[in-house]
């Protein structure tokens, strides 16, 4: 049963928003909602602007992003940030620390924002309680994995244009995800200056290449919302793969 939490203010599924994205791979069992729901029951509030946590932290948990939007970045040689992902409620966020003693990443919060903490041991605890529900979020994981490496794959290799084109088609299919339904229009919530970090960019190319997609048709941007107009011209410019359609899931087991 989908509800809106009232901290959250958004789509969740008995009080989970990890159970809520969770959800649509597979039906979460009541034992599975139930045990997200616990763990999503102590939460962190970050306001924008801060840093949850910064590369090379010594880190012993990782996150369920709660409300708000944050972004993962990593600091390269010549100074410059590269933007991995970024983070919508019922992400996980900074997963990879479960495996690290040092965190690989920084994480930070756009919008102000609330996350629940995830140690090592309550995992190991959901490992043996409810594996089907940690086969599900291992499966979420590398469905992220895959979309990041299309997109890096892409950073000199495609237009700036596909580029753009194709982080404004993740974001939205990420957040379609949350809302359960066909949505075309949405906040994009970042700066011409976070686009470009993420695509490989300068924030004045990013800006040229938006007007670029207004002016063809594909998309329209106003009062801060970004509207796809022709999302399958979208799709052909930005030689878009949608990574979250053709999922083979048959072999998860029983839910408890």
């Amino acid at each position: 049963m989908l509800n809106i939490h009232p901290l959250w203010g958004t789509s969740c599924v008995q009080g989970s928003c990890l159970a809520g994205r969770l959800n649509a791979l597979a039906v979460l069992t009541n034992g599975e909602q139930a045990a997200l729901a616990r763990i999503e029951e102590r939460t962190r509030t970050l306001r924008r602007g801060a840093t949850l946590q910064r590369e090379h932290d010594a880190v012993a948990e990782c996150y369920i992003a709660c409300r708000g939007t944050l972004m993962s970045s990593v600091l390269l040689d010549d100074g410059s940030r590269q933007i991995l992902a970024f983070l919508y409620p019922g992400d996980l966020v900074a997963f990879p620390n479960l495996v690290y003693r040092a965190a690989p990443e920084t994480v930070s919060a756009l919008t102000d924002a609330v996350v629940a903490p995830l140690d090592r041991p309550t995992f190991a605890g959901l490992l043996q309680d409810h594996p089907r529900l940690v086969a599900l979020m291992l499966a979420s994981q590398q469905i992220e994995r895959v979309e990041l490496t299309d997109r890096l794959a892409a950073v000199g290799r495609t237009s700036a244009k596909a580029r753009v084109g194709a982080l404004l088609l993740e974001i939205r299919n990420r957040l379609r995800v949350l809302d359960g339904t066909g949505v075309k229009s949405f906040s994009l919530g970042l700066t011409q200056e976070e686009i470009g970090d993420a695509t490989g960019l300068t924030a004045v190319h990013v800006n040229r290449m938006l007007r670029q997609l207004e002016e063809e048709g594909m998309i329209a941007r106003e009062a801060g919302r970004l509207t796809i107009l022709d999302e399958r011209a979208l799709q052909r410019a930005a030689n878009y793969s949608d990574r979250r359609a053709g999922l083979e899931l048959d072999w998860l087991p029983q839910g408890r």
